[in-house]
């Protein structure tokens, strides 16, 4: 096993909960075996996982551990969400791009997908060009589109919504994201406004440490999804609670694909939907992110056309948006090309 480091500067500063980047930097990985190739991405987030400092530590740890076999490696990045993410990736390139196969079928699903609809982000600007960018959306074909929310008035965001609906027209399904902004009650009363706007979703109403206010705001007419909830709580306690209708799963925040696909499956079970996004990642997780939604029955749009965020990349991108959908690549493992040697 074989890692090093990039820097990909963003197309504009990104803020988090620990403060505002302008790059994403991170790992890429590479394993071989008998002459076969997998790749891996490890790109940690403030907030989300490790930090860079210890995500380079784990991958040290895995890199020595990694002539014991790949068990080895993955045991040596167990406590480490991105670095995981990393190794178990490449491991999973490996084996798929060995049993000629596209990563989403090695993941589960044998049939040909061919698409997985995709949302588009509208971000939070003012409500004539809130309007504009969800008619450019619906021009190019998205059929869903989602509006950050929480950091105006809610009078102000209603207006935005109210426009964004008039320009997406009926068809065009409309969700919010409020990250955490509202309190409960700006929340009910931002619900019980949203749904008179027949807005689907609702993405983290309240901060992430609030399940029972979650739990109480659900069957007010628009779904409850929570993102950073998973972090501070875990799945198990969210489906304890019955705080969501639907879950957002970032794989690189969660340990990798294999960890999102045991949640996917464990939901589905409890009627709760699996959404699959990123952590504005490389085009390695990127396209892995997409492998993990094409192997995932009947999908909705997910937020995974996020590439146009950064201002360069690790290499050529195989997945295509078109038509508000990702076009799956259908090459063994991910469908990279030579990246490694493309980023020497």
């Amino acid at each position: 096993m074989d890692f090093r480091p990039f820097e990909l500067d963003l197309e504009e500063p990104f803020t988090t909960a620990q403060g505002t980047i302008t790059s994403r930097d991170g790992f890429l990985i590479r394993v071989e075996h008998e002459g076969v190739i997998g790749v891996g991405e490890a790109t940690p987030l403030p907030g989300w996982t490790e930090s860079y400092e210890d995500c380079r530590e784990a991958l040290e740890a895995a890199e020595s551990a990694a002539s014991e076999g790949s068990g080895a490696a993955l045991e040596a990045v167990e406590e480490t969400a991105a670095a995981r993410h990393g190794v178990s990736l490449a491991i999973a390139d490996l084996y798929a791009t060995r049993a000629a196969r596209p990563l989403y079928q090695y993941l589960g699903d044998a049939s040909r997908v061919a698409r997985v609809p995709v949302n588009a982000t509208v971000g939070d600007a003012d409500p004539d060009s809130t309007a504009q960018a969800v008619r450019r959306a619906v021009d190019r074909g998205f059929r869903s589109c989602k509006l950050k929310v929480g950091s105006r008035s809610f009078d102000d965001d209603l207006e935005r919504v109210q426009r964004a609906r008039s320009a997406a027209g009926e068809e065009v399904e409309l969700r919010v994201d409020a990250n955490g902004a509202w309190t409960f009650d700006e929340a009910v009363r931002a619900i019980d406004e949203l749904a008179e706007h027949d807005v689907s979703i609702v993405e983290q109403p309240l901060p992430g440490g609030a399940l029972e206010g979650h739990a109480e705001l659900r069957g007010r007419g628009v779904r409850i999804a929570l993102d950073e909830g998973i972090l501070e709580h875990g799945v198990d306690a969210i489906c304890s609670a019955e705080a969501a209708d639907v879950l957002v799963l970032k794989p690189m925040a969660l340990g990798g694909l294999d960890v999102a696909r045991e949640i996917v499956a464990w939901i589905s079970e409890l009627g709760i939907e699996p959404l699959v996004t990123t952590t504005i990642d490389g085009v390695v997780a990127r396209t892995a992110a997409v492998h993990l939604a094409a192997a995932i029955p009947d999908v909705r749009p997910c937020g995974l056309a996020t590439g146009d965020l950064l201002a360069d990349d690790l290499g050529r991108d195989p997945v295509f948006i078109e038509k508000g959908a990702a076009v799956v690549p259908q090459a063994k493992g991910l469908g990279i090309d030579d990246i490694w040697g493309a980023t020497e």
